[in-house]
């Protein structure tokens, strides 16, 4: 029996290798995967057969010249069998996106709403809707899905939203509540966001990501690894106080950063609807929306220099509505991470918008369940093959 458990948990390692080099550096042969990995070519060719069969990997055809003999057949990774799916409920839309094993987009829909105070069993409700629209996509492509994961913003753990004040939840069973045939697993959206900017994005393997929506997260990105806190709520930037004196904030407190540089504040102080609404006025060079975006920027500087100060970052990647009024808002944050940090440090971390804009979450939230596939495929394997 030990020598069995032995063999099983050698062989899992070595299929997580394998997929993990084909994944990082595209199309190999199997000679070329023998020796990156250490492995004999015979294992190598046992290992890269299994995933064939199950669909995990594809042959492209011979190799690119510059090999020498005769060239092998280079396989990648497949997107041809095996899915996920990335959801998400923000405050005023829901949003679904499926994504194959190779990290394709396969399908992805938006729908504007207004989830504010509305019931949770409601909106989840509307938002199965959206994920029975992609499962049937997936169908129709011959995919497989494995498994999905929910963005919400806010404390989230063990399937539970502990609280989302912007959406009015509080202990809401999300995952549970979702009625879909594959498993449903929860993560914070900023948490998400960070992921979808790691894997999809241009961030780098060392960067804050934040997020801005009605609410403001953020996720920190250290050593290609999502940090998440003592107790998975790391990044809650949102709610760092920049004014102790300013507006009342919905968590309770005064003056968080939510109540200058969310997206209800921002509209708010431009005088306008929507942030499409906004860029146009900034567009023409309104004096409300220019001086709302210039505050929007000098509060979101102050918070993020306080970041910078305890997290000593060099890279900070502003996603969502950030990303999409970056022209009007990064010059007043970074004067203010000039004034505060230039002296002390000598140097101010860089600011990029995302380029993945308001997708990121979603973009995490599927990618989540192919790198966790990626990193262990032995029980998706073992289904593949059932």
């Amino acid at each position: 029996m030990t020598q069995a458990v032995r063999h099983d948990s050698m062989r899992a390692r070595n299929l997580e290798v394998v997929l993990g080099e084909v994944s990082r550096r595209g199309p190999l042969t199997r000679a070329a995967l023998a020796e990156l990995t250490g492995l004999t070519k015979s294992t190598v060719s046992k290992l890269v057969g299994d995933l064939l069969d199950a669909g995990f990997l594809a042959e492209t055809g011979p190799a690119r010249a510059g090999e020498r003999g005769r060239p092998g057949v280079e396989v990648v990774l497949s997107g041809g069998r095996i899915a996920s799916l990335g959801l998400e409920v923000n405050v005023d839309y829901l949003a679904v996106c499926l994504l194959d094993l190779a990290r394709t987009v396969r399908f992805t829909k938006r729908r504007e709403r207004d989830n504010r105070g509305s019931r949770p069993a409601t909106v989840l409700r509307e938002l199965e809707k959206l994920a029975t629209e992609a499962l049937g996509e997936a169908s129709t492509l011959g995919l497989t899905v494995a498994g999905a994961v929910l963005a919400v913003s806010g404390p989230v753990g063990d399937g539970v939203v502990f609280s989302a004040p912007n959406l009015g939840w509080r202990d809401v069973r999300a995952a549970a509540m979702l009625r879909l045939p594959v498993p449903v697993d929860l993560d914070n959206e900023a948490n998400l966001g960070a992921l979808g900017e790691l894997w999809f994005g241009t961030g780098g393997d060392d960067f804050l990501y934040v997020s801005g929506e009605v609410g403001i997260g953020a996720g920190l990105v250290v050593g290609g690894s999502l940090f998440r806190g003592a107790h998975g709520l790391a990044g809650e930037l949102g709610h760092v106080v920049v004014s102790p004196s300013g507006p009342p904030c919905r968590c309770g407190a005064a003056g968080c950063l939510e109540t200058y540089a969310g997206q209800e504040a921002m509209l708010t102080a431009a005088g306008v609807r929507s942030v499409p609404d906004l860029v146009v006025a900034l567009e023409s060079g309104a004096t409300a929306a220019v001086a709302a975006c210039t505050a929007a920027g000098e509060a979101l500087g102050h918070a993020l220099a306080s970041a910078v100060n305890l997290l000593d970052l060099d890279h900070i990647v502003l996603g969502g509505i950030f990303a999409v009024l970056f022209p009007w808002l990064a010059s007043a944050a970074d004067s203010v991470l000039a004034a505060r940090l230039g002296r002390l440090r000598g140097s101010v971390p860089t600011l990029t918008p995302s380029t993945l804009r308001g997708d990121a979450a979603t973009l995490g939230a599927a990618g989540r369940t192919i790198h966790r596939i990626l990193a262990d495929p032995g029980p998706f394997l073992s289904r593949a093959n059932a």
